[in-house]
């Protein structure tokens, strides 16, 4: 009985060892995301930025007031 709680336990390590180390990966993961969607975002308005006026729709001029 006392080797099974042992063998429990010892998985039981591993297993929280496993889950830290993905919890870490999913963190940088996401940071990383965050920083493509800003860089997406940024080169979005870029391309925008050198769309001809001729080309834009009216809807995505931003009116001078806002």
């Amino acid at each position: 009985m006392e080797s099974r709680q042992v063998e429990l336990e010892i998985k039981l390590s591993y297993a929280e060892d496993l889950l830290d180390e993905l919890n870490r990966v999913v963190y940088r993961q996401q940071a990383r995301i965050e920083s493509l969607e800003e860089r997406v975002r940024l080169l979005a308005r870029l391309v925008d930025e050198m769309t001809p006026p001729e080309r834009r729709a009216p809807v995505d001029e931003i009116p001078p007031h806002y």
